[in-house]
């Protein structure tokens, strides 16, 4: 099961206008428990950011992180790069209708990405497990990073990321990752090996976060891609699904994982 169609249809309805847009990153916000991971490794770098921190967003997908990221701190400089060209144009076009001029979106692969010494932070979130020459993109990112500068990354994890381990495949998606997640402590050699010089690594989407996803983005996303018509149900569905999803999405983010199908993954140069 591919959701990059779904993604594009949910996206052109809340794309119509600016406040819809805005809707949808809250949406995302409330939906996505990476999101709620991420947010909180981002206030947490707010207390100890550099004033006009420069920021790159690698992989920026809809700008849901850049419009974060632009809110906690306006003075910091934002960079959203992505390979969709559409979606790049899409985010200058948003941003510069709201206002936002610290925050620019440009097309780069990140295998071939090449500033240095640039940003204060580097963000990837759901990028690594798409990419084969992870190292590369890694060195890259050292290369790009201040001294001193950080890598924020969110992945799925070898645990069963993006239900890899499922028996029905059509309740997978993991045939749009190169790799079905990585092993904590893999990951982490890898980012030495590309120079950084210290990791830190925890597990998110424990149990209360793997049930939330199942229920607040899965089995939505499932039913969307069978029949439009799900697009009538959805409001509804919601209004049940919704509380449910937060309180399983805050436990998750307030609870130590022993084991879990994502990873959040720190690295300093």
């Amino acid at each position: 099961m591919q959701y990059d169609p779904i993604k594009r249809s949910l996206g052109s309805v809340f794309n119509s206008t600016p406040f819809l847009r805005k809707v949808f990153y809250k949406l995302l916000d409330i939906l996505l428990l990476r999101s709620w991971h991420v947010r909180k490794e981002l206030k947490e770098w707010n207390k100890v950011s550099p004033a006009g921190a420069m920021i790159l967003d690698a992989g920026s997908g809809f700008g849901q992180y850049d419009f974060y990221l632009s809110s906690l701190n306006p003075s910091w400089k934002i960079k959203g790069v992505d390979v969709k060209e559409e979606q790049i144009a899409d985010c200058n076009a948003f941003f510069k209708s709201i206002g936002r001029e610290n925050v620019k979106f440009e097309f780069a692969d990140l295998t071939r990405f090449n500033e240095a010494s640039t940003y204060d932070l580097i963000l990837s979130v759901d990028v690594m497990e798409h990419i084969l020459e992870d190292v590369l993109v890694f060195e890259n990112f050292h290369k790009a990073l201040k001294p001193g500068g950080m890598a924020l990354i969110s992945t799925p994890s070898d645990q069963g990321g993006s239900d890899v381990h499922d028996h029905d495949e059509e309740d997978s998606f993991i045939e749009e990752h190169v790799r079905d997640g990585y092993n904590i402590q893999e990951i982490q050699d890898k980012l030495k090996k590309a120079g950084f010089s210290r990791t830190e690594a925890r597990y998110q989407y424990g149990k209360p976060g793997q049930r939330a996803w199942r229920i607040s983005m899965k089995y939505p996303i499932l039913m969307l891609g069978r029949s439009k018509l799900f697009f009538i149900i959805l409001p509804f569905y919601y209004l049940f699904v919704l509380p449910v999803s937060m309180i399983l999405n805050r436990k998750d983010v307030n609870t130590q994982h022993l084991s879990g199908t994502g990873l959040v993954v720190k690295a300093w140069k």
